[in-house]
This record gives C-alpha cells, structure tokens and sequence, in this order.
C-alpha cells in the first residue's frame, strides 16, 4: 500500500510541476524520440546496420550479380516503404493541426455538470485539425470548401471531440444523404474531374434536386469557403448537442469558436493564384505563426435552448441546414482556445488523429438531430477502416485519464493488461460499472414518442427562409462576390440543364442575384422573384461583423519591395516597426543576392539580403506591401514588369498598400487612376488603402504605438489599413477592376 501511496504522490508532483495543461505533451514525449549524429541506423527489429545503399548480391570487379533474398535488411526497408500509406479520409483528407489548451473563464454549471464546462481552475490539453472537405490528400489548400474545424480535448473524465466547420449549416438534414452529397462533389466518377472543386455539373445537378442543400451552397459561394487562414476563420459544432446540469435539466445547444483576429477571406482570383503558387499556404501560415510566438486564439461559445423551448422557433432547432440566429438565441462567451505548439511529425499526430462525434463526456449528450445520429455511427466505423481496430490506443488519440476496460486483442494492440479475468461479471469483482457519483456517463430518461416511419417533422421540410436571412444579411462586397461565386461555378458547367436550372433556383432567394448569374452564365434570365423575400436580416450572418478584437497586424506577412539604390531609412524603419508590431517583414528584390542602399559602397555585406526575389514569390503571399523610395531603386522597379505586377495584383487584390519618396512615382505609373490621391508633400496621405507620403523625415517614419482610423503619421495610417485585411471601398469605387492584374 505504502507504494501505491508514494506512486500516487508522485504523480501528482509530476502533474503540478507540468501543469494539467501538459499533460498530452508528456504523454505523446514518452513515445517520441529526436534524430540526432550520434543516433546509427537499426532495423525495426533492433541490429545496426552498416550499410543502406547496396542491396546483399553476388558481385565480383568485372561484373554485377542478382540480389539475395536472404538480406533480411533490404527486404525490410523495402516492404516498409511499400506500407507506408494508410487510406485516406474520404472527406477532409487534407489538413493541418495543432496542440493547444482550452480556458474556461466562466462556469456553465448552471447547464452541464461536465468539468470541462464548469471547473474554471482547469486548462484542458487539446488538439485540433483544420482540413478542406472535398479533395485529396494531395489537393490545394486555397480551394473553395467548407473547412473542417475538428477540436479533441484531452479532459480529465475522457476525450471529448467537437467536430465541426467553419460554416455552421450543412448541406444536408439526414445523415443517409451523405454518401450522395459526397459523391456528387467530389470529381465525377467517368473522368476523375476535378480536384478539389465544387464546379462541375454533378455537384450543382444534386444540390439543385435537392432543395435542403439551399441554404449550405449560399455559405459555399461566400467568402466563408475560402478563408485566408485557418487563424481567421470561425469554427461551429455544426449540430445539436444537449448538456445535463446536475439537476438533470437538459439544454439543447451549439457550439461556436470565434477568432480573435477576425474572420477574413482570400478574394477569389489570389485563392486561384494560390492554388497553383503555394499549394501549402494554409498549413505553412499555421506553423509560421505558432512558430513565431503569434499563438491563435479563438473564444469559445454556446448557444443554448432550454427544453421547453424547442418548438418555439419556426425552424426546427435539430435542423442541421438551420442556424440559430444570434438575435433569438444569443452566443454566451465562456472560453478561449489557444494554440501553441506545433506537430513534431505530421503522420503520426496529423494523420492519424481520429475525432468522434460520439466521444463525450458526463454532462455533454445526443440529440435527436438525424445527422448528428448518423454522424456518430459513422466516423466510428470509418475510424475502423483507416486505423484498425486498436485506433484509440494511438498516442494522439489516447485519452489523459486512465482507461480500463476488458477490451482485448485485435491487430496494433498495445496495452498490456495483467489479470486472470478479461470479462465482467467476475469473482473478483475487478473493474465494475462505475456509479454515478464515480462519474459515469449517464443520460436522463426523457419520453420519446412517434410513429416509425422514414420521415422527418414539418418543419424539416422548409428550405428557403434562411437562404434568404443569410443572403439579405451580407455586406454589399459580400453579395458581389456570392454572384461572381456563383457565375465562376456555373460557368464550369457544360451541361445546359444544370445551369439553366440554377439560374432559376436562384430567383427563389433574390431576383437581383438570379439576373445577374443567369446573364453571366448563359442561363434564361428570371423575370420574376419565384419566391418571396421575407426581407429579414440578422447579425453575425456577415463576416464583416467579426473583426479584429482589437486592431492589429499581429502575424501580418509585410513584403518590403526594394532594389539597388534603395532609401535605407525608410526601409529599415518599416522593418523595425513591422517587426515591433508583432508582424512579418519580408525583403523581396529583383535578386535573391545582395540589394545595396543609396550611398553605400557595393562591397560584399554592406547591403541587404533579400529573402526572396520578385520570381520566386508573388503577392498574393504576403498582406501589404510597402515600397521605400530611392531614385535609382524606384527606376529600376518602375522598368520591372514584375515589379509593376506585384503593385497592380495587390491593389487588384484590395490589400494595403505603402509607399514613401520616390515611390509614390512608382504608384502613380502602376494605377494611373485619378481617384487614387498620392502624397505630394510631408504629410501621409491614405486612398482607397494606398498610403504614400512623398517627402520622409528621419521621425516620420516612428513605431505604431496605437492603431486606429485617425491616425495622423504615415505608420498609423498603414497599420490601420493592414489590419483592415481589405479596404473594401476600393471595390465599390470599381477601382480595382480598372487596374490589370
């Protein structure tokens, strides 16, 4: 007993010293090793090998022989490297994770009696994985799709998983449809084609036959599916959930997480651009970011409706095609997810990571929602099929706690269990159910009542009155791009039924929305509304309504475009207070080799390194761009079409744009715009997100201490706009389609 004792106190010290918050990154330390020089190579069964580049055979100096079977080591390395793959997910194959810790700052006891809810003294570990939906594991991550947005905490009573997206809807309301969405996105089954995309005939064939996806492809056209990075986007439990309190009252709810650096998007051309220039930039943004101490951080949200109140809504509040409209059922803010560590191996953690719907703990449950039902059985069982049977005995997928059961065998099992028994009831009365008051998981009982039948309540049968609220709640900007969304997508459609059909669908949700895709896209342009517009809006529909917390340019990437001859003093002012401001200057030259200032002697190290040259990176990578003055650098990029490109895309592209001195004459070549008002004296001057200022002081140039819109100084006129992400105004004004790009 008195081992046990000092085991117990031990663990406990371990765990106070690491923090209940480590406790995962321990677990998974104990199974990991580093590559190191003084490492030699073995085989998996443990010998040294001394030689892996030439296969065991007969060989004399005039001539090679075959190879022999017997060299166990060759065959080794061999077949492990034909075994590598495990199947790929068949959706949300593609993605990025993370290791983070969730706070609670306030308790929801008065809701559930789960501790992950309640207890504000804990920080539970977590992992989450972003991905995109539709394509491959090899795919692009800039595409138009819904983000998956899956978050496994580590709790102390067990792993609870969240597995949600980015959009809150989904396109279907029954979980037997899902085979027939997926198939019908993903490409067409006679070709293969396309990768990764929505616009084709089949997908929009099914979703205009099935009229429940209405509401989810208005999402998929907005700016939501091609977020600029995992950071900025909002995750959603998708489904209904039910917390228990301690009292057994039951609460239907959602979950939100909203991000604190604002919800931003790509416009659609630099998503296209990216998809082919930077084919990883979702997944490289996420690790530059924790890898620079710019730790993302999301607050945590629920919605909830007390059981009394769920037939108050004229939707059906298990309706996973359905929001719940913050104006009825308001968010309550009770935590903040926090990323900060990055994966040490992608397959393993990444890869391997598996989330459940069905995985939650005391105090969290079901509900009747029919895709969440379905949902539940079947990631479980895909699980089975990528990982076998033994997949929670993975390191990434084993929970904290302790877990004790008379589960036994199957292949990849680890766990040694010692004991006579393996079966419950036994006579030694070893590891029974447990009672409440230890914690198990129980559900109140609750009457059901019904006919069995296939079908679903009236209220399921409505698909259009939130199409409509989503539709009639966007921003100006965001309803131009849901039409050009909608016009790019139809266009990829050869078939004249298809678009002909949706362009007629559409005036169900806006005349003016159908007009304008149907005379894009060929289709007959509808002469009336086919279906009322209820003229109802609602908050937090519109990006728009989730900026920054607070303004910023924290984790900002700042390409600083100089050549020979640049101004020194702007340059390394601007690259002080970018890196000051918590953001990320990036040097971009004609060459990758030296680039030397005005004045400066051209000798080896006296000049500038840039970190890419024009070529080899373009603007759509970066968000802002800033260009020091300097005669003989401003001549040498105004003769540089590349140069003059990258100005004219990233104006195109609705991004902050900066520049002082000689530059300004540099912008004035690159837009040729009249509305576009360029600094002409010592005093910064911002238009349509360009900020020039033509005539530098030593102090002009000063760190951004405060940003905010009335910002005097040319530092705290650009910040401003960076942390804008877009100025939008440029858009409306027409300006940005007036500037080739």
């Amino acid at each position: 007993m008195s081992s046990n004792i000092l085991s117990g106190m031990a663990n406990k010290a371990a765990n106070m010293v690491k923090g209940e918050k480590g406790r995962k990154v321990a677990d998974l330390d104990a199974v990991s090793h580093t590559v190191s020089p003084e490492d030699r190579v073995t085989s998996d069964f443990g010998v040294k090998m001394g030689n892996v580049d030439e296969w065991l055979r007969v060989v004399n100096k005039d001539k090679t022989g075959p190879m022999l079977l017997e060299d166990s080591f060759s065959r080794e390395r061999i077949h492990r490297f034909d075994h590598e793959r495990i199947p790929e997910r068949v959706v949300h194959a593609r993605g990025a994770g993370a290791f983070g810790n969730f706070r609670l700052f306030e308790s929801a006891e008065d809701l559930t009696s789960a501790e992950v809810l309640t207890d504000t003294s804990r920080e539970t570990p977590v992992f989450v994985r972003f991905s995109t939906v539709q394509g491959s594991r090899g795919s692009a991550d800039t595409v138009r799709d819904v983000r998956g947005f899956a978050v496994k905490f580590y709790t102390q009573e067990g792993n609870w998983d969240i597995v949600g997206n980015n959009i809150p809807v989904f396109f279907i309301q029954d979980s037997i449809k899902f085979p027939d969405i997926i198939h019908a996105v993903k490409p067409e089954p006679h070709n293969e084609v396309p990768q990764a995309q929505s616009a084709h005939n089949n997908f929009w064939d099914f979703v205009f036959m099935h009229t429940e996806a209405t509401h989810m492809y208005m999402w998929a056209m907005s700016d939501r599916a091609i977020p600029r990075s995992y950071r900025m986007m909002q995750g959603f439990g998708v489904n209904t959930f039910v917390l228990i309190n301690t009292e057994g009252e039951r609460h239907f709810v959602k979950f939100h997480f909203t991000p604190e650096l604002g919800v931003h998007s790509f416009v659609w051309d630099e998503a296209l651009k990216l998809a082919g220039q930077d084919p990883d930039f979702h997944r490289k943004d996420l690790y530059e970011a924790i890898d620079n101490g710019a730790f993302p951080k999301w607050k945590f949200g629920i919605q909830a409706i007390p059981e009394s109140k769920q037939h108050d809504f004229e939707f059906d509040i298990l309706d996973a095609t359905k929001v719940w409209p913050e104006d009825l059922v308001p968010v309550r803010y009770i935590g903040e997810l926090e990323l900060n560590k990055n994966v040490d191996e992608y397959f393993t953690q990444t890869e391997q990571v598996a989330f459940c719907t069905s995985h939650m703990v005391p105090g969290i449950a079901h509900s009747d929602d029919p895709l969440l039902q379905g949902r539940s059985f079947s990631y479980f069982d895909t699980q089975l099929s990528r990982l076998g049977t033994n997949w929670q005995e993975l390191p990434i997928n084993k929970p904290v706690c302790p877990v004790m059961n008379f589960n036994r065998d199957g292949q990849g099992r680890h766990t040694i269990t010692k004991g006579q028994v393996n079966y419950w009831p036994n006579r030694f009365e070893a590891r029974p159910p447990a009672s409440m008051q230890e914690g198990a998981y129980q559900e109140p009982a609750f009457n059901v009542e019904g006919i069995k039948a296939r079908t679903k309540s009236a209220k399921f049968r409505e698909h259009f009155n939130q199409a409509q609220l989503f539709y009639n709640s966007l921003s100006e900007p965001e309803k131009a791009h849901l039409a050009a969304a909608f016009s790019f997508e139809l266009d990829h459609c050869e078939d004249p039924t298809v678009y002909e059909r949706m362009s007629q669908r559409l005036a169900d949700i806006d005349l003016g929305l159908a007009q304008t895709v149907a005379e894009a896209v060929g289709g007959t342009k509808p002469q009336k509304q086919t279906r009322p517009n209820h003229g109802k809006k609602a908050s937090k529909l519109s990006q728009l309504e989730f900026p920054p917390m607070k303004p910023t340019i924290a984790s900002r990437r700042i390409a600083i475009i100089i050549a020979d001859g640049f101004d020194n003093t702007s340059y390394q002012a601007i690259k002080v207070a970018v890196q000051a401001s918590s953001a990320l200057p990036f040097t971009i030259g004609p060459r990758r080799s030296e680039i030397f200032p005005a004045g400066a002697s051209k000798k080896p190290g006296s000049g500038v390194q840039p970190d890419h040259h024009l070529e080899g990176m373009r603007s759509t990578m970066f968000d802002a761009i800033f260009v020091p003055g300097g005669v003989e650098s401003i001549k040498t990029l105004s003769k540089n079409g590349r140069a003059l490109h990258w100005v004219r895309e990233a104006f195109g592209h609705l991004k902050a744009i900066g520049g002082t001195g000689e530059a300004v004459q540099l912008f004035k070549l690159a837009f040729a715009l009249p509305e576009i008002e360029i600094s002409t004296t010592e005093q910064a001057v911002e238009s349509y997100g360009v900020v020039t200022m033509s005539k530098v002081s030593p102090d002009s140039l000063k760190e951004c201490v405060t940003i905010a819109k009335e910002g005097s100084g040319f530092v705290e006129k650009f910040w401003y706009q960076i942390s804008q992400h877009r100025n939008f105004d440029r858009e409306l004004a027409g300006l940005n389609v007036q500037v080739a790009y």
